[in-house]
């Protein structure tokens, strides 16, 4: 049957394919299905249909369709057919293929690219009926499904993204095109418009602050606005301080002059602010506290920063404007500061754990016994969480992290139903026909999600197991990491090349758990990770490093190898402790320095007495390197657990650091 059948497939499919297939590849195909069971020889026809899934040829993708019908992954080739001009589909063609693949990864992300490319085109109308079926939005797409809503008649949508309205940070376009929405929506306040053309004349963004002006009805020169950009410290020792427009020039100037000189910019604002109204004054310090604030890499920090925030404070704040203010304070430990920015936060952001942490740090500076013990009430909620704000609530408990809960181990009940699982056989297919890694990834994540929504913990830490013992350990440490009822910390701190680690981490004199904690970081155990800059391997390093530490142990470079898994952990183990002895000793300075440079992380010590490690930690200026240094301290802490067997403690690892010498 198997082989009539492939006789059959055989013949449809010749009549198809282009005269580059027909031969070599196609040979293949067939040997392969006549020797496969028949769903892994229509398995592996998905390779066939990616290589064509770009030429537009429906036909033939609805021919490997059909040859794939044994398949799990049968879907793809439909959905290449319908992702090909995908703005010319009919609704009806999405929602059709979201019903035959019901709760799928692929029929989500076919529509939420749908949604996407409607909105570009302008046509919401045609966009709503698909709307049901994105259910997994990243921030692109989530701006994407407001606009929809917003044009088709749902303004009160608009309300629940005042973020998007206020952030001067690059956005995707669908942001920026529902931020234009917003402008028109009588949900926008006169506060509201004010507030955002006073950010987008701080950010310098003239283009869209003229368009913001010019519906509040202000009228500003672009002549005038492109002078003061060219040369803002002329304009302002003359500026003229009476109007409206004139005090929409005086931030743009001073947060030009601010950007380029913030030292002078500190100098001039007292005076600046001298008779401008209330409002104005407060947005004056605001700009320069808030554009000294995102510039310490070039400027350093600056202690004056918190009190010209605190300064600015009654005017509203943005998400982005209070996390800031609330970094500095946290830095100078200025901690009634640190109050009044957390006070000034969104709902959401004050809900978050690391603004519990650090309110519970500032009340607790204060002598009265009833803020004691409110800190005292927000550091045992925290602490019942093992994660980065739950370890550090721990400490200031003075309590030790015990040992883990025991291990839930997967049933053979449970891996019966994950092999009967669609998600997690679509991501195992994929990965055993090595698939391109998107793909791979992006089924794994949906199943797991699927799993997180079903609350089916067990069929989590099936896959994990299953994935593990496939040494696939980045997409095992995923799905551990997301249960929540049943844990298996082995799987979620796995210890793989454990003689290596230990050896080379002890020649190194740093401990095996930050280096496991640091590696799990960087690659999740995938030997083969390359970064975009150029880094490779377990420990990600970068080859300008290997040749350092190749001539630090007296050794000839070879480029081949930070490809060799030994050579790799020897390299980035002994970069560690060189970096660490650079740098006081401390790890939180070597970890930090592990990932934007120890320059930098030298720069980052304070300047005269020490600092406590949790807020050096949160005053690091680079966001990539502020996470990445909790995660990898955080995963220290675990992998301590994991190695010793005894209770461990975050302040191993997160002491004062000393001030620069």
């Amino acid at each position: 049957m198997l082989r009539a059948s492939m006789t059959v497939w055989h013949d449809q499919l010749l009549r198809h394919l282009p005269l580059k297939l027909s031969g070599y590849a196609l040979s293949l195909m067939v040997l392969s299905a006549c020797s496969s069971q028949p769903s892994e020889a229509a398995d592996e026809v998905f390779h066939e249909a990616y290589r064509v899934s770009s030429s537009g040829n429906a036909a033939l993708l609805d021919q490997y369709q059909y040859a794939m019908q044994d398949s799990v992954l049968h879907y793809y080739p439909e959905y290449w057919k319908l992702n090909s001009n995908l703005v010319l589909q009919p609704a009806a063609s999405i929602v059709a293929f979201a019903k035959r693949y019901p709760n799928s990864a692929m029929a989500e992300k076919l529509a939420a690219d749908y949604v996407e490319e409607k909105v570009k085109a302008g046509a919401f109308a045609e966009a709503v009926s698909v709307l049901p079926y994105v259910s997994n939005p990243d921030s692109a797409e989530a701006c994407a499904v407001a606009q929809v809503r917003a044009g088709t008649g749902d303004v009160l949508v608009l309300a629940e993204f005042k973020d998007v309205w206020l952030s001067t940070n690059e956005q995707p376009e669908s942001c920026m095109g529902l931020a234009r929405m917003m402008m028109n929506s009588p949900l926008m306040s006169a506060q509201d418009k004010e507030q955002r053309l006073y950010q987008l004349l701080r950010a310098g963004k003239t283009g869209l602050a003229f368009a913001m002006a010019t519906n509040m009805g202000l009228s500003l020169s672009f002549a005038q606005m492109n002078q003061i950009q060219a040369n803002p410290l002329n304009y302002l020792w003359t500026a003229p301080k009476a109007t409206a427009q004139d005090h929409a020039y005086l931030i743009l100037a001073l947060g030009r002059l601010a950007d380029n000189d913030l030292n002078n910019a500190i100098a001039m604002v007292d005076k600046l602010a001298q008779g401008t109204p209330e409002n104005v004054q407060k947005y004056l310090y605001r700009t320069v506290a808030y554009i000294g604030g995102t510039t310490v890499l070039k400027n350093n920090f600056n202690m004056t920063l918190p009190q010209l925030f605190d300064k600015s404070y009654g005017y509203p704040f943005s998400p982005e404007e209070a996390e800031i203010y609330a970094r500095q304070t946290i830095r100078f430990g200025q901690w009634e500061g640190l109050i009044r920015a957390i006070d000034a936060m969104s709902v959401t952001q004050k809900q978050e754990d690391r603004w519990q942490y650090w309110q519970a740090r500032a009340i607790e500076q204060r002598s009265d016994a009833q803020s004691k013990k409110q800190a005292q009430s927000i550091y045992q909620i925290l602490a019942q969480s093992d994660d980065y704000h739950g370890l550090l609530a721990k400490t200031r408990l003075n309590e030790g992290y015990a040992i883990f809960p025991k291990n839930y181990e997967p049933t053979t009940e449970d891996f019966i139903r994950l092999s009967q699982d669609i998600h997690f056989k679509r991501a195992f297919t994929l990965r055993a026909i090595n698939a391109p890694v998107p793909y791979i990834n992006r089924e794994w994540n949906w199943a797991v999600r699927q799993a997180v929504l079903k609350k089916d913990d067990a069929v989590i830490l099936a896959a994990a197991k299953r994935a593990t013992d496939m040494q696939w350990y980045d997409r095992a440490i995923y799905a551990a990491d997301k249960t929540v009822e049943k844990h298996n910390y082995t799987l979620r701190y796995p210890t793989p090349y454990k003689n290596d680690v230990v050896r080379h981490s002890q020649s190194a004199n740093i401990h095996p758990a930050w280096a496991y904690g640091l590696m799990r970081q960087e690659s999740r155990f995938n030997v083969n990770a390359r970064s975009g800059v150029g880094a490779g391997g377990l420990m990600q390093v970068m080859p300008t490093t290997a040749q350092l530490v190749a001539k630090q142990l007296g050794e000839p470079y070879n480029s081949n190898a930070l490809t060799s898994m030994n050579t790799n952990i020897r390299y980035g183990t002994y970069y560690l402790g060189m970096i660490q002895s650079q740098l006081s000793g401390h790890p939180v300075l070597a970890t930090a320095g592990y990932n934007a440079g120890p320059n930098r992380a030298k720069r980052w010590q304070p300047d005269s007495q020490g600092l406590a490690a949790d807020q050096y930690t949160e005053a690091i200026p680079i966001l990539e390197t502020r996470d990445y240094v909790k995660h990898v301290l955080t995963n220290a802490v675990h992998y301590g657990v994991v190695l010793e067997q005894k209770p461990q403690s975050i302040g191993r690892f997160m002491y004062v650091v000393p001030q620069q010498f």
